[in-house]
């Protein structure tokens, strides 16, 4: 974490207003809420309406779970974003991803032995931290792979989270129990 403690308090249970408790409702029912559902309890109508496009991005994209994975944990690495670099990093070993594939996401686009999709991918995410635009040549060999709605989904899905790991840096949003720290 970049932060020791945080800078906006997550709210417990008992804390939360008649908004945040309907908006809270759904993590309260699958048993574990984690920090940064916690934390945007405090501001109940903005977490209400980021989490329309978060589910899109999570669970509706057109993009395949390994492809999204890799690029949300380079942007998360990118961003030094531990926390969500923990998240991701179970999220990718529920999806498939092995150890040697999440260490790509730190090393970057150019680690040796990445199938051509894997370092465009990576080489996209690079681009959109350090330019917020994709070269045409990282364009047009991703265009070989993927349809125009899988390209909008990957540059939104690289622009999302590098929104909330923004937000989590800032805010000090501490780790959850359990999570992975970066020696993956």
């Amino acid at each position: 974490m970049r932060l020791d403690k945080p800078r906006i308090a997550p709210l417990e249970p008992a804390q939360w207003d008649e908004s945040a408790q309907q908006l809270m409702q759904p993590f309260v029912n699958q048993g574990r809420i984690f920090n940064i559902f916690k934390t945007l309890s405090n501001h109940p109508d903005l977490a209400r309406r980021w989490m329309v496009f978060a589910n899109h991005i999570l669970g509706k994209s057109t993009l395949s779970l390994r492809d999204r994975e890799l690029v949300i944990l380079r942007i998360g690495y990118l961003c030094q974003s531990g926390y969500e670099w923990g998240q991701h990093v179970q999220i990718a070993r529920q999806g498939g991803m092995s150890d040697e594939e999440i260490r790509s996401c730190k090393t970057g686009p150019d680690t040796p032995g990445l199938s051509e999709l894997d370092r465009l991918l990576l080489q996209a995410t690079d681009e959109l931290h350090a330019d917020a635009h994709v070269s045409d040549e990282t364009w047009a060999g991703l265009s070989n792979h993927y349809s125009t709605q899988q390209m909008m989904d990957l540059v939104f899905t690289i622009g999302q989270y590098n929104l909330v790991s923004m937000a989590l840096n800032s805010f000090g949003v501490q780790a959850d129990e359990g999570l992975p720290g970066w020696d993956v």
